[in-house]
C-alpha cells in the first residue's frame, strides 16, 4: 500500500473517529516501513485540524471531537515508538510542557509533544490539568530552555499569566523561554502576560521552538 493511500486512510480514521480503522491503519504504516512522521504530518494532524474547525463552527459535536481525538491517539501511541533514530534530529534542547491548571485537554499537546521529539527536544510532559507551581518546580528542577503550556478553554487562560508571574517572582523567568498554544489563546494574549512566544499548531510550535533557542 502507497503513502499516498495510508494517509487517505488517517485522515478518513481521524474524520470519522474510527478507533479499529485508526489502528489498522498504523499497524499498515509499520508493516510496510513508512515514516511515520509523514503518516502524522500529513494525515492526522490535518484531519485533527479539519475537526477543530469543525467544533468551532458548530458544525461538529463535543463528542464528535473526543471520537476523533481518540482514533488520532491510538494511532500516534501505535507508530512513535517506531520512529526511528534517523528521523530524529540531533538534541535542538529541553522543553517543559503541559495542559494549565482547570483544563483537561490533552490531545493537541501530545501531538506538540510528539513532534518536538521528533525535531530533536528533549520534552518532559507535565501532562493535563497541571498545577502552575509544578510548572515552577519542574523548570527550577531541570532548568529547560523553554517551559510551553496549553489551553483550550478561557476560563484557564489565567493560568498562563500567573505562570509567569510566578516564574518572575522564583527568579526563574530570565533563564527560560515561554511559550502558549491551544484554541483559547493567541499572539495577543502572548504580549499582554509577557509570554515569549504563541504558536498556532504543532508544526508552528517545532518552528518557534528552534527561534526561541537559537
Amino acid at each position: 500500500m502507497s503513502k499516498e493511500d495510508l494517509i487517505k486512510q488517517a485522515k478518513q480514521a481521524v474524520l470519522d473517529g474510527d478507533e479499529e480503522a485508526a489502528e489498522a491503519m498504523a499497524k499498515k504504516v509499520i508493516s510496510e516501513g513508512i515514516n511515520p512522521v509523514d503518516i502524522i504530518n500529513e494525515g492526522l494532524t490535518p484531519a485533527m485540524t479539519e475537526v477543530g474547525d469543525g467544533f468551532a463552527n458548530e458544525e461538529i459535536s463535543l463528542p464528535g471531537v473526543l471520537v476523533a481525538a481518540e482514533a488520532m491517539t491510538t494511532a500516534i501511541e501505535i507508530m512513535e515508538p517506531h520512529i526511528s533514530s534517523e528521523e530524529t534530529a540531533e538534541k535542538q534542547g529541553t522543553v517543559v510542557i503541559g495542559t494549565i491548571e482547570g483544563d483537561i485537554h490533552d490531545i493537541g499537546k501530545r501531538i506538540v509533544a510528539t513532534m518536538l521529539r521528533v525535531y530533536g527536544f528533549e520534552v518532559h510532559d507535565l501532562g493535563r490539568d497541571v498545577p502552575i507551581d509544578v510548572f515552577v518546580e519542574k523548570v527550577k528542577e531541570i532548568k529547560p530552555d523553554i517551559v510551553g503550556t496549553s489551553s483550550l478553554m478561557t476560563t484557564t487562560m489565567a493560568g498562563q499569566k500567573m505562570l509567569e508571574e510566578k516564574l518572575q517572582a522564583a527568579g526563574l523567568r530570565k533563564n527560560v523561554k515561554t511559550m502558549i498554544g491551544g484554541a483559547a489563546t493567541t499572539q495577543e494574549w502572548a504580549n499582554k502576560i509577557g509570554c515569549d512566544c504563541y504558536a498556532e499548531d504543532a508544526n508552528d510550535t517545532v518552528l518557534k521552538a528552534k527561534e526561541l533557542i537559537k
